[in-house]
């Protein structure tokens, strides 16, 4: 059984644009991650996997993630 969200779809692509749009301001994501997710009344872990999965979904996956990420595409193409 799936487990319904306090927040909607748009309510989570908010907090995570405004993630990206003021981590240049605190310093990192983390610190932008740790400043706005009082604000919208869920805690830093979940807005954390939010922002993560967000760049799953876009492949924005840095380091090690995306050259393994690229390495399946091409095994599997």
């Amino acid at each position: 059984m799936k487990k319904t969200s306090r927040y909607s779809p748009e309510a989570r692509e908010r907090a995570v644009r405004m993630v990206f749009e003021q981590r240049e301001q605190h310093g990192s994501q983390w610190a932008a991650i740790a400043s706005i997710a009082p604000k919208i009344g869920c805690s830093t872990q979940t807005l954390c996997n939010w922002v993560r999965q967000h760049e799953r979904d876009r492949n924005l996956l840095i380091g090690k993630s995306r050259l393994l990420h690229g390495y399946i595409l091409l095994l599997i193409s």
